[in-house]
């Protein structure tokens, strides 16, 4: 899952050139910073609690969509996820906005916020809204799929991640991805024909390697799974993949870890 990101350089450019004549907090230039966002995001490193304070304030004499992601990034801080990802809806649909690109992207990490809160159908309808304005968009796409497969949608995710695949066949990571959702759908041809495609498209594809080991071991072929699994943690032991694989050899095969 992509991370919610802490700067928008378009809505800086939408929402901050014309400060309000009122002085808030952010206009204190001892914050380093070159206006009230860049402050904002400062303060939200130092201190969330105040920040989320002075980006209200800021909202409150039309600081648009500029304060409302600011706004947002300090609830992240402080863990308050679902108010967050409400905050970052409001901000996509702020009139501060000039472009879908500007609306999209924040309808984008309000779905990756809705996830982290786990609460995948806010976060596949932020993500859907995103698509309606850029319908051909890999990373959309993707984090759509992802959330459609947290919700269990398996189908759904299938859809995403074949859009994507017929955009662009030589993603060896989407084939993972789709692998995993046909797995748990139950089409083990269709999941393990994806694995190989992905490891004709990246030989020795870690994240590859690591669900194929899980299939191998679901066969009953326990010495190919831990082959696979071995082979991740010596090709790419600081990997995420390979955390997977150390984990699978450690429930798995406990005795030949």
């Amino acid at each position: 899952m992509r991370k919610i990101v802490v700067s928008l350089a378009f809505v800086i450019a939408a929402a901050v050139p014309a400060l309000a004549a009122s002085v808030t907090e952010l206009d204190d230039q001892t914050i380093p910073g070159n206006d009230r966002y860049g402050r904002c995001l400062e303060m939200v490193k130092r201190d969330a609690p105040t920040a989320l304070d002075a980006a209200q304030a800021w909202f409150a004499l039309k600081g648009g969509a500029a304060a409302l992601h600011c706004e947002a990034l300090a609830l992240v801080q402080l863990h308050r996820l679902p108010e967050a990802a409400a905050k970052l809806d409001e901000a996509a649909h702020d009139p501060s906005l000039k472009t879908a690109a500007e609306r999209a992207a924040l309808y984008d990490q309000a779905g990756n916020a809705w996830m982290l809160a786990n609460r995948p159908d806010k976060a596949v309808a932020s993500l859907s809204a995103a698509l309606v304005l850029n319908p051909s968009d890999e990373d959309l796409l993707t984090d759509r799929a992802r959330a459609r497969a947290q919700a269990k949608d398996w189908q759904g995710a299938d859809a995403d991640l074949s859009a994507i695949l017929s955009i662009d066949p030589n993603r060896a990571d989407i084939y993972v991805l789709r692998a995993s959702a046909r797995h748990a759908e139950g089409r083990k041809f269709d999941a393990n024909a994806d694995i190989a495609r992905a490891l004709s498209v990246y030989p020795d594809y870690p994240e590859a390697l690591v669900e194929r080991g899980v299939m191998k071991f679901e066969s009953g072929d326990q010495a190919g799974a831990r082959a696979d699994w071995q082979m991740v943690v010596s090709e790419a032991p600081d990997s995420d993949a390979a955390a997977a694989a150390r984990t699978h050899l450690s429930e798995y095969a406990p005795a030949n870890h």
